[in-house]
């Protein structure tokens, strides 16, 4: 069993409406030993989007702490930041982590060429292969400009979002895109290999699990090939943007984990893992 989720959205994040106690009680509820509360950090998000995915991190950081008073002894609460990666940014990011303790940092990439593959925009001119390929070739540039992650969130994110018209018959309104890691092995690699690197790890992200791609972010095929290229770090998140979704489908993740030579998954706290057996 696992217990503890290590991306977890709350109302200082613009697409959550859940105040973080809510969360907080729901992994209470749950059994869960740890929370890491990871809201979403995301300079230079299109305005027209109506989302601003920028927050307090002064109110964050007391909010928070409050929370790990009054919950000190049902749960071992952290303070986490999903920061959303651009080489434009990677100051800017490494001002606001010197200035926070965070305990734990996903590096994420929701933009490419300040661009969100969840739109429209994004995929015009654009074939399937040519926008993946060039979130992934994003993925390594966002690395090498900024170091000041631990772990990088959803990798294959761009995989929710690959229009339906831009495949034809292969898909359905009911299904989701798939795709090989046979397609993309050499710059896949590349971006395993410069993560590894770089001493940073990866996340299994249930919410591919939740938005019906039949797998967790990244695929299994991914996380096998991290797993052959040295990469041991990995933490565990459902990505829950509401309390009932904390915890997403874990139940499936640690005998998936085994099946791929995973021994143990890692939690942190001041910025350092720890590691669990699974």
């Amino acid at each position: 069993m696992l217990l503890a989720d290590y991306h977890v959205h709350s109302d200082f994040s613009s697409d959550s409406t859940a105040p973080a106690q809510q969360m907080v009680e729901q992994a209470v509820k749950l059994g869960l030993e740890k929370l890491c509360i990871t809201d979403h950090m995301d300079y230079d998000y299109p305005q027209e989007s109506g989302y601003s995915f920028v927050f307090d991190p002064d109110k964050y950081m007391d909010k928070l702490e409050e929370l790990k008073r009054l919950y000190h002894k049902k749960i071992e609460l952290k303070i986490g930041i999903e920061l959303g990666l651009q080489p434009c940014l990677a100051a800017r990011n490494a001002d606001l982590t010197r200035q926070y303790p965070f305990d734990f940092i996903i590096g994420s990439s929701h933009l490419v060429d300040r661009m969100d593959p969840y739109t429209a925009g994004y995929w015009e001119n654009r074939t399937v292969f040519d926008g993946i390929h060039r979130y992934f070739e994003s993925v390594i540039e966002n690395c090498k400009a900024y170091q000041g992650f631990h772990i990088y969130g959803h990798l294959d994110y761009i995989i929710r979002y690959v229009p339906k018209e831009k495949v034809g018959q292969k898909t359905s309104p009911t299904s989701k895109y798939d795709y090989s890691y046979l397609d993309y092995s050499d710059l896949l690699d590349e971006v395993l290999r410069t993560i590894i690197s770089y001493g940073k790890g990866i996340e299994i992200n249930t919410a591919g699990l939740k938005y019906g791609l039949g797998y967790p972010h990244p695929k299994p095929e991914i996380l096998k090939r991290y797993r052959e290229l040295g990469g041991e770090l990995i933490t565990i998140g459902s990505d829950a943007h509401k309390p009932e979704h904390l915890c997403y489908d874990f139940h499936l993740i640690p005998e998936l984990l085994k099946s791929l030579g995973y021994k143990y998954y890692a939690t942190f706290a001041e910025g350092k893992p720890s590691f669990e057996k699974l």
